[in-house]
């Protein structure tokens, strides 16, 4: 299958693109666009590798599944398009960054400027069906999406790796701990950051501070 996403990236997974299990990943999410309101739309599936290229790569933050609702889903973890209603979870991250930087409160909900400085906004399962949250999962996109968090631990070091909530960290067991920086805490979602353990974290913060101190440029969060 000829995948839509940025050379560096399609390099570097090459090997997974041929793997049996993403030829029946690409079958059936083909037949899930044909028949069904699938998210986000065709064309943004890999938004989160067509903005962040591989060499750029300095943080990765790892979200669960695509926003199930109209206009939502850009591709991109936890970002919405221009216009669109902040869900709650980003709306916490918001405040973080804005208690942890003293940075403004955003217009948008777009992150899109994140993922150009390096930042990858993986959602362990890239498509979903409206309404339906979860209802992609299981189908391969969390073999490949490990396949990405393990290319990018065993091929680069200085990465700041943020997991949010258990379903995150469970993930990054495949991180190399020792040339990376990992910040785990709770989920942004409200029933989870308002029981402590989200604001006050300072990861925004922690995150330039490495990387700086490594001589990368900060994130403008």
């Amino acid at each position: 299958m000829d995948v839509k996403i940025e050379q560096s990236w399609k390099e570097k997974l090459a090997p997974e693109f041929e793997k049996p299990y993403f030829e029946a990943l690409t079958t059936f999410v083909k037949e899930e666009y044909k028949t069904k309101q699938i998210y986000p739309p065709a064309k943004q599936i890999f938004n989160a590798f067509n903005y962040c290229t591989f060499d750029d790569c300095r943080v990765v933050i790892l979200g669960q599944d695509p926003y199930h609702g109209p206009g939502q889903a850009n591709g991109l973890s936890f970002s919405v398009n221009d216009g669109v209603r902040m869900p709650p979870s980003l709306n916490n991250i918001f405040k973080e960054i804005q208690q942890d930087l003293g940075k403004p409160f955003p217009q948008s909900g777009n992150l899109e400027r994140w993922a150009k400085q390096g930042v990858l906004l993986l959602n362990a399962t890239l498509t979903v069906q409206g309404g339906l949250a979860g209802s992609h999962q299981n189908k391969g996109w969390e073999r490949f999406t490990d396949a990405v968090i393990k290319c990018v631990s065993d091929h680069k070091e200085d990465v700041v790796y943020m997991l949010w909530g258990r379903y995150a960290q469970e993930k990054g067991v495949i991180i190399n701990a020792n040339k990376n920086l990992i910040l785990k805490a709770k989920h942004p979602s409200p029933m989870s950051a308002n029981n402590g353990g989200w604001f006050g974290t300072g990861h925004f913060s922690k995150a330039n501070e490495f990387l700086t101190s490594k001589g990368l440029e900060p994130i403008n969060w």
